[in-house]
């Protein structure tokens, strides 16, 4: 399979239990507050905690981090960024086993990531953008506006196994030059470099869903055509791996809105990888504008066996679904 951007769609709001980009989810939270900021410690329980498996509130004392580390996935310091700094600097060891942290003022105008950005610190900065936080993100990727490699796992519901490998390949997703995801199926053995990353899968593999929006689609709209087309084909939406569509799609809230509330990763093709898998219907992209159709296409491309399931419809006059296998 060949993939060339993706997301996991956290940038529309709202938490869903993703797998990080170690394996994990992060689940369980920990709200460090001085005491006369426990109110809004409750405001921010209240705001995310629907969405998290644990979010615990912690009166602050001079040892709370070091009393609690390794039981929370991340810790949500209500506090001046230097106070949490010099606190868990000693605790720190690697990158993929410590918690994710992230500090929040008072009148909760920021919220940023200072550790763990990839491991979901900028998840839970993205979640408090709902209570009207500015989420900070200092990960180059996120920066840039580009995906890193931990963000395409994350979308492809799978984890990295080599994680000094993400410096070589982040810095090839800036660069713009680190080319799509190949997929290798086996049983086989493989010899990689220090600079390639190996995504395993977390799960075993379904259906892609390979979509087609017009412009400001509504995410019921994409939910309802999602059902009609796996209805059709015997499967649910717990028969999914993931959302393919191209980059054309990228930032449409209907579809990012659909897809997070089914808990699916979103997967963006490039044209140019459209276009080597271009399905059997005619498309009136194609015709218009010069794309590939992208629902086809995507799903094709995002399939284990790069084949369709099931071909293209077009459901409500605003959503086209193929399924891919």
């Amino acid at each position: 399979m060949s993939t060339d951007n993706s997301t996991d769609g956290d940038d529309s709001g709202g938490h869903c239990a993703t797998p990080d980009s170690d394996g994990e989810v992060a689940e369980e939270i920990a709200i460090i507050s001085f005491g006369r900021k426990l109110d809004t410690a409750e405001e921010i329980k209240a705001g995310i905690g629907a969405g998290y498996d644990t979010v615990d509130i912690i009166e602050y004392h001079g040892d709370v981090f070091a009393e609690h580390w390794g039981e929370y996935d991340c810790f949500v310091g209500l506090m001046a960024s230097g106070i949490a700094m010099r606190k868990t600097a000693p605790l720190l060891d690697d990158k993929w086993d410590d918690p994710a942290i992230v500090v929040v003022d008072e009148e909760l105008t920021w919220a940023i990531p200072i550790t763990g950005g990839h491991h979901g610190a900028n998840q839970v900065a993205n979640d408090l953008a709902e209570l009207g936080a500015v989420p900070a993100m200092t990960t180059a990727s996120e920066a840039a506006g580009k995906q890193g490699v931990e963000s395409k796992a994350k979308a492809l519901d799978t984890h990295v196994v080599n994680g000094d490998s993400t410096v070589a390949t982040n810095l090839a997703v800036l660069n713009e030059n680190l080319g799509p995801v190949a997929r290798l199926d086996g049983p086989r053995a493989v010899l990689v470099g220090d600079d390639v990353t190996v995504l395993k899968r977390n799960g075993d593999e379904g259906v892609v869903l390979g979509t087609g929006t017009v412009s400001g689609v509504d995410a019921d709209q994409v939910r309802d055509a999602w059902d009609a087309a796996l209805a059709d084909c015997g499967l649910t939406l717990d028969d999914v791996d993931f959302v393919a569509t191209g980059t054309r799609k990228e930032g449409e809230e209907g579809l990012y809105e659909a897809a997070q509330e089914a808990d699916l990763g979103v997967v963006l093709f490039e044209k140019a990888t459209l276009e080597e898998f271009e399905g059997p219907s005619p498309s009136r992209s194609k015709e218009l504008i010069g794309w590939p159709g992208i629902a086809e296409a995507s799903a094709i491309a995002g399939g284990r066996d790069h084949d369709l399931l099931r071909e293209k419809e077009r459901f409500d006059d605003a959503v086209t679904v193929a399924v891919g296998r």
